[in-house]
């Protein structure tokens, strides 16, 4: 419930980078979500975010289906 992922997922497990992170962000702060995950080819519009845009929330790059499983299931990065 407090976990939130943007991406696209490919048929083999790879997370894609997406457009609009700062509007998928801002939802999730909305919400109340603690966590989002975002594609690691998004970096570069992770560190554009205002530095009010990323307090009080934990923001992580994923590069696979696996590292997404692992951050909801046992909450590690």
């Amino acid at each position: 419930r407090d976990v939130a992922m943007t991406g696209e997922i490919t048929l083999t497990g790879r997370i894609l980078p997406v457009s609009g992170i700062q509007d998928k962000v801002l939802a999730a702060r909305r919400a109340k979500v603690k966590t989002v995950l975002v594609p690691a080819r998004n970096r570069a519009d992770v560190e554009e975010l205002s530095g009010d845009m990323r307090k009080d929330i934990d923001i992580r790059l994923v590069d696979t289906v696996a590292e997404v499983a692992d951050a909801v299931l046992t909450g590690h990065p």
